[in-house]
């Protein structure tokens, strides 16, 4: 029961800190931000994305002297057209009206475009289609083939997808695999680590403040062990940070992010807490002020954020085998697909045992450092 109104007591301070009440709003609003961002690059990197989304409006492009087979292929490629009769008067229009203008020279297809509009990066494998299209299609008809022939050579293979398991899907918020590589293989499990980022930070604050004001004298009169009262100050930070991990994840769901495997991705962020509230624990035995824990804190947090993140976007050349058991590289695994390899399973126990380790020794350097003394 002491134990448990001690927990009481620092939950009650976390929630009375309008810092740490702040930085909830905080994160809520990085998270629909980093959601927005996704949906936007995933619209403009995807052109069928932003034609449906009615950007292509933008995307306008000139033909000089136009030959109906190459308007024919920039229409295809969703791209709006205008006609001009000379090159003087298009050029003209680049920049302002037009993004980029083609002509015919030589039997070529050339391309002039404004390389300095947003656009243009969008546009630009669009028009190398369509000019491809269209020297294609003028060979195939110089030619004399018949049409069946042609048809034929366009398309060699039909590709024909069948679903299977298709009652496990769930639809997603924007289907574009831009989208799903950056909302999965960044973005959640960023969202989930930055709770438990948050409350290392409680535990410093916490123990280190006690150490400040002088007030553990206060806590040695309640008759309860030292490895209890640190539980006490440390188990509502690691409770708190859980939470919003999961009201987080259950945010993506509404934002339609699907989640998978949701009671093992949660074991696992438990087990990861504990190596953080370890490291928060170890920073309040070597600092003397709150200031030196804060820097502390950040310092060690950089190195976390490179050690999750990233192996995510980098070759590690030698340490490739080691990535493996990321915890951020197995929450991307769990949470992207319903059915679950079972070396997942295996590939979580390294990364349990560290966590248990950082936590358990934290403890025990905790009460060695006389921190809190009889």
């Amino acid at each position: 029961m002491k134990l448990k109104a001690l927990a009481l007591k620092e939950a009650r301070d976390i929630f009375s800190n309008r810092i740490y009440m702040l930085l909830i709003l905080v994160q809520v609003i990085i998270i629909l931000g980093a959601y927005g961002l996704a949906i936007v690059s995933s619209v403009a990197a995807d052109p069928q994305l932003i034609e449906r989304w009615g950007g292509s409006g933008f995307l306008k492009v000139g033909v000089v002297d136009g030959d109906g087979l190459l308007t024919e292929g920039l229409e295809r490629e969703g791209l709006s057209v205008r006609e001009f009769s000379d090159i003087e008067s298009a050029r003209k229009s680049l920049g302002s009206e037009v993004v980029a203008i083609l002509y015919l020279s030589g039997g070529d297809v050339r391309i002039e475009a404004d390389t300095s509009s947003v656009f243009y990066t969008i546009m630009s494998e669009r028009l190398q289609g369509a000019a491809s299209w269209y020297i294609s299609q003028k060979r195939f008809r110089e030619s004399g083939l018949p049409s069946v022939t042609i048809q034929a050579l366009e398309e060699p293979v039909k590709l024909k997808v069948v679903p299977i398991r298709r009652e496990d899907y769930r639809p997603l918020a924007l289907e574009s695999s831009y989208f799903v590589e950056i909302m999965y293989g960044f973005i959640l499990p960023f969202v989930v680590f930055l709770p438990f980022f948050l409350g290392s930070n409680m535990v410093t604050d916490s123990v280190v403040g006690e150490k400040e004001r002088k007030t553990f004298e206060v806590l040695l009169m309640v008759p309860l062990s030292e490895t209890m009262i640190i539980l006490g100050k440390i188990i509502p930070s690691l409770v708190f940070s859980f939470i919003q991990s999961m009201l987080w994840l259950g945010l993506l769901v509404l934002l339609r992010v699907p989640v998978y495997n949701m009671p093992l991705l949660a074991l696992l962020l438990l087990i990861t807490g504990l190596a953080f509230t370890g490291v928060g624990l170890f920073i309040s035995i070597l600092a003397d002020s709150t200031k030196e824990a804060n820097s502390a804190i950040t310092v060690v947090l950089f190195f976390a954020t490179f050690i999750l993140f990233v192996p995510l976007f980098m070759d590690m050349g030698a340490l490739t085998p080691l990535i493996r058991f990321i915890p951020s590289l197995i929450i991307v695994k769990m949470s992207s697909g319903p059915h679950l390899d079972p070396v997942i399973i295996y590939d979580m126990v390294p990364s349990t045992v560290f966590s248990v380790l950082i936590f358990l020794a934290a403890v025990v350097s905790f009460r060695r450092e006389g921190v809190i003394r009889l």
